[in-house]
């Protein structure tokens, strides 16, 4: 090994030793002079630093629109009658005059009931006060002959006395006859029941031969009336002050059913509670629908909007132009030159992906829509067209 050349001890490379150049002739001098400038040449360049691509975007412009300021809950539908039907007296149900599921009109016959003891009864009642006719008007007559013989003296008025009892009783058992005619007539109604309102019935607990008694449960069948329709939501107690001031001219409300593409129902609110619920804190509401279409169902659940005002000539931007960091919401501002600018901004009521921008932003002002993820602030951006 060149003596000029040693190992190192800790690493195990070689590094090279240049003893002192008076120890050389100037031909060798020369020699590790041209070795040494290929080693110089060696070091490493630095590269230019280079620039980001501008980062792709959609963008839009802050636009005016009359915003509706609304309030949204969840409701349930209630039908805006429902009556349970049961039989009045007891017997066997001779026929059912629908099928279960079926709209039924007003006064419809819905069951008939077995009326041949209703019926006996009725005539035992018509029999009974015909003959306590004829017994009273008997009465009546002798009482009013024994009358003119008490004036002639032929009669004591102890005599008279007894007939003259005997005839206002007999008058008063005439009417219990009557009253007992009443009855069994009515008895004999209820075997044929009718629908009390128009609506849709329910499921048939009962069939022809089974046995019925008077006010048993279950019902034997339901009827609702959902045509129109009730919807029952509850609003925090802050609302209050603002409902109460609307409903004095008809406060509009909004029933969407979820998941479906079917249009809002419309409808008004029709019942405030009179009391706020001290568990809960909220004042319960409900809405009045026509619900000719039929589209809301009793027990269903739907999103119920209110609209309070309408705000006229608001800057709206689409939801999604506004981001959340630490120091609020905020916006990607794009300026005349495709750099951009966070901005921060005070958002409002928000509705179908728009929402209204109170602070921060003017209309025309053009906003990143899209692409935040690759925008840095004082960036170039590349706007790109928005998909329809």
């Amino acid at each position: 090994m060149n003596p000029d050349i040693e190992q190192s001890k800790h690493k195990g490379d070689f590094t090279l030793q240049i003893p002192s150049l008076n120890r050389f002739s100037p031909s060798k001098i020369a020699l590790i002079c041209c070795l040494l400038v290929p080693l110089v040449g060696c070091a490493p360049k630095k590269e230019k630093a280079k620039e980001k691509p501008p980062a792709p975007v959609t963008v839009t412009q802050v636009k005016q629109a009359s915003v509706p300021v609304e309030l949204r809950a969840i409701g349930n539908v209630e039908a805006y009658a429902t009556v349970a039907i049961r039989s009045l007296v007891e017997g066997t149900v001779n026929q059912v005059h629908f099928q279960e599921g079926q709209d039924v009109a007003k006064g419809a016959l819905l069951f008939t009931i077995d009326p041949r003891p209703f019926a006996a009864s009725l005539s035992q009642a018509e029999a009974n006060l015909a003959r306590d006719l004829a017994m009273a008007a008997n009465a009546r007559e002798q009482a009013a002959r024994y009358r003119s013989l008490v004036d002639e003296g032929i009669v004591t008025q102890e005599q008279y006395n007894q007939l003259k009892a005997n005839a206002d009783a007999l008058a008063a058992t005439v009417a219990a006859d009557r009253a007992a005619l009443d009855r069994a007539k009515l008895q004999l109604s209820y075997c044929y029941i009718h629908a009390p309102m128009a609506g849709r019935t329910g499921n048939l607990a009962v069939h022809a031969g089974n046995l019925v008694k008077a006010n048993d449960d279950p019902a034997l069948v339901s009827i609702n009336q959902i045509t129109p329709v009730n919807v029952s939501f509850s609003l925090p107690e802050r609302e209050l002050s603002a409902v109460k001031a609307k409903m004095a001219g008809g406060l509009p409300v909004e029933a969407v059913i979820p998941n479906s593409t079917l249009a809002a129902e419309k409808g008004t609110v029709s019942f405030l509670d009179n009391a706020v619920d001290p568990a809960t804190g909220t004042i319960k509401l409900k809405g009045t629908f026509q619900n000719r279409e039929r589209r809301l169902w009793p027990g269903q659940f739907v999103n119920v909007t209110l609209t309070m005002d309408v705000r006229q000539n608001a800057a709206v931007v689409p939801t999604k132009a506004i981001q959340t960091g630490q120091q609020g919401e905020y916006v990607y501002l794009v300026k005349p030159d495709a750099t951009v600018e966070l901005r921060q901004v005070t958002s409002g009521v928000a509705r179908d992906g728009i929402t209204v921008v109170e602070k921060g932003l003017a209309p025309g002002d053009t906003v990143v829509t899209d692409g935040h993820l690759r925008v840095v602030p004082g960036g170039k951006v590349a706007i790109k067209q928005e998909p329809a």
